[in-house]
């Protein structure tokens, strides 16, 4: 019988190698150069991955975050994590986005997957979810 929690869970990792494996061997100008119209860059796609696993994986299964990244704001909607600031290393951000993922790999460690969930930003009527 597949255990489909670790698949799922492998498979998370996986694309979390990924994202992290585009920034390898770039300089940090192209690690912040901004790829849309809007400035997104690779860093800040990073940034806003960690603060997905720690919402997702985290606030929503009341399993708060082990630090407050200097870019989470009191306003979740302003935007700030799609690109790096000047005053963001590389390394910070990196460090954060890995201290998410292992934050959300204990909370699927300790949880079942139909243990329940709220995503609070969700539309009235569909913020209950599960693991």
């Amino acid at each position: 019988m597949t255990d489909l929690k670790a698949v799922l869970l492998a498979n998370l990792r996986g694309h979390r190698a990924a994202m992290l494996g585009k920034l390898d061997g770039l300089s940090e100008y192209n690690r912040r150069r901004p790829l849309t119209p809007t400035g997104t860059n690779l860093l800040g796609l990073v940034k806003h991955l960690a603060g997905c696993e720690y919402g997702y994986f985290g606030d929503s299964f009341g399993r708060h975050a082990y630090e407050r990244p200097s870019w989470f704001r009191d306003d979740p909607y302003t935007e700030t994590d799609m690109w790096a600031t000047p005053d963001e290393s590389s390394d910070y951000i990196t460090g954060v986005y890995r201290n998410a993922c292992a934050h959300s790999d204990a909370t699927i460690a300790d949880l079942e997957l139909d243990s329940p969930g709220h995503v609070a930003h969700w539309a009235k009527g569909r913020q209950e979810t599960t693991l």
